[in-house]
């Protein structure tokens, strides 16, 4: 991950993460929301936004957050499934009764409705990740493979040069071949 490149050398750049629900956006359901659905309705990805919050409580959320990231996209671990959530949750070295007990009040989705309605009404949000910037910028920003030392910061203080003095740049986004690439 881009960021958490950037950190490891420049620990002052530290974001305000702020939940998003891509299954709230790609549903179509008047009056559904991923945050009101009954428990024993599955809803992609509300475990994963219960547990960072879970871990707030603990003051872990930075140990939780970036592991759940490299779970979900590194990989390719299912983020749905509670066993594996509560191990990653001892491996980041959370108290994991406490975070079980944690992750069954309800109350931690508020936080989720709160972040996606307002980043929705907001900002437009429509996608992660989304960076949003102090001076009201925002830019949806994917970068994969990120690379590494040097090149992660030269790429992440383009990006952030380019999202702030081109506010009519909507979007530039690269074509995925059809063919695999057989060289």
């Amino acid at each position: 991950m881009l960021l958490q490149r950037v950190q490891k050398q420049r620990p002052g750049v530290q974001p305000d993460w702020r939940y998003f629900s891509l299954t709230q956006v790609n549903d179509k359901r008047e009056g559904w929301t991923a945050w009101e659905a009954p428990d024993e309705e599955p809803v992609k990805g509300r475990l994963a936004f219960k547990a960072a919050e879970a871990a707030r409580r603990q003051g872990g959320f930075d140990l939780l957050h970036f592991r759940l990231l490299e779970a979900r996209h590194g990989q390719k671990r299912d983020l749905d499934d509670r066993s594996v959530v509560l191990e990653i949750a001892g491996s980041a070295g959370l108290d994991v009764e406490r975070f079980e007990r944690d992750l069954a009040d309800p109350s931690l989705l508020l936080t989720l409705a709160r972040d996606h309605t307002l980043a929705v009404a907001d900002h437009g949000v429509f996608g992660t990740p989304t960076f949003v910037f102090a001076d009201g910028g925002t830019a949806y920003v994917r970068v994969r493979p990120a690379p590494d030392g040097a090149e992660a910061l030269r790429l992440f203080d383009e990006l952030v040069a380019v999202i702030a003095s081109e506010p009519s740049l909507l979007e530039i986004k690269r074509p995925a071949s059809p063919r695999p690439n057989l060289a």
